[in-house]
């Protein structure tokens, strides 16, 4: 098998998940009774202290749909500078939500809150879009993670002054372990939040949205809306189950596997790695090309059956995940320094 660094969505469902699906109870969930669907969302609601679930077909369409139930065409969007949803998602709320996205600056995904206030529209001023919601991220994809205090900061702010915040929370299980908190009480600082079953956590397919009853129940029809409306998803929903149940339990593995990674890189000579975005199970950073260039590194560890992918705003990202071991890694590492010796 290849040793795959580039996400943690490449994970493969593990056979405890395999036979779950092989076996899983189903029904049409666009009636609501497929009783695993139901099983999965009354669990994540309950793991992350909200009133309600609704399973969704992958994160980004998580994201978009609680934008599109919290906002209505016109408004604007406040989000941070470098989020998955403003930088990833396709210009998804334009499109699909009508709304328009304004970014606030961020240091580490840590929201400025006096910049943010002061970037909140007066309602009253007939010239201007009212703002409709605050998004943040935890953990954030600049492999930080962003403080209990700073999420309570932001929610405090915007419940001041009527606005929701939803949490862009794919990796909010990393979060949680980084913090040493429960998920619940990062959750407890957003009025939605968008959980990814198949990133870490190893389930082939899917996202969970969380939030209050009527929120819930807003996004279950905009899910329909959206083209989301799922029949016998219990199949997917039964590797999802395990995957909140047993495989949150193991994430620290892939963090402690991040720091062993963000060690033996700083043995190539001129490898730079960002020590202080090493909270979760990425390692960001950066090769010189007079090292060794970008095509060189990607084909030559395809060869030794390693996939990477290439340099993003000037860094290289290695994410570990379920089924890489510390053997893995000295056996990448070797190879990227054979590699660099032949270029030298």
């Amino acid at each position: 098998m290849s040793i795959d660094l580039r996400s943690d969505t490449v994970t493969q469902p593990t056979e405890t998940m395999r036979r779950a699906m092989a076996h899983a109870e189903v029904g049409d969930d666009v009636y609501g009774d497929d009783p695993t669907i139901n099983r999965l969302e009354e669990l994540a609601s309950e793991m992350l202290g909200k009133e309600a679930a609704l399973f969704v077909p992958s994160g980004t369409f998580g994201n978009q749909v609680a934008i599109m139930s919290h906002t209505q065409r016109g408004d604007e969007i406040l989000i941070g500078e470098d989020c998955h949803i403003l930088m990833h998602e396709v210009g998804g709320p334009a499109v699909l939500s009508g709304v328009q996205t304004r970014w606030f600056p961020t240091y580490l995904g840590h929201a400025d809150i006096d910049k943010l206030e002061k970037m909140i529209r007066d309602k009253e001023d007939i010239h201007f879009p009212k703002t409709g919601l605050i998004c943040m991220e935890n953990a954030h994809s600049s492999g930080a993670v962003v403080s209990m205090e700073n999420m309570k900061s932001v929610y405090q702010m915007a419940v001041s002054k009527n606005i929701p915040v939803h949490l862009d929370g794919a990796r909010i299980f990393n979060a949680a372990v980084a913090l040493r908190v429960d998920a619940k009480e990062i959750a407890a600082y957003a009025d939605s939040i968008n959980v990814c079953l198949s990133k870490g956590l190893g389930a082939p397919v899917g996202s969970i949205l969380v939030g209050s009853n009527c929120f819930i129940n807003k996004a279950r029809k905009n899910r329909k809306l959206m083209g989301g409306g799922l029949r016998q998803a219990g199949i997917l929903a039964a590797a999802g189950i395990i995957a909140l149940t047993k495989m949150t339990e193991r994430l620290y593995e892939d963090h402690k596997n991040a720091k062993y990674l963000a060690d033996r890189l700083e043995e190539i000579k001129s490898c730079y790695v960002f020590r202080n975005r090493l909270d979760i199970n990425m390692v960001f950073f950066t090769l010189p090309e007079s090292t060794i260039n970008e095509s060189a590194l990607i084909e030559g560890l395809l060869r030794e059956n390693v996939k990477i992918n290439g340099i993003e705003d000037g860094e290289y990202r290695f994410v570990t995940n379920y089924g890489i071991s510390t053997e893995d890694i000295d056996k990448v590492v070797q190879a990227m320094k054979t590699l660099i010796s032949a270029h030298q």
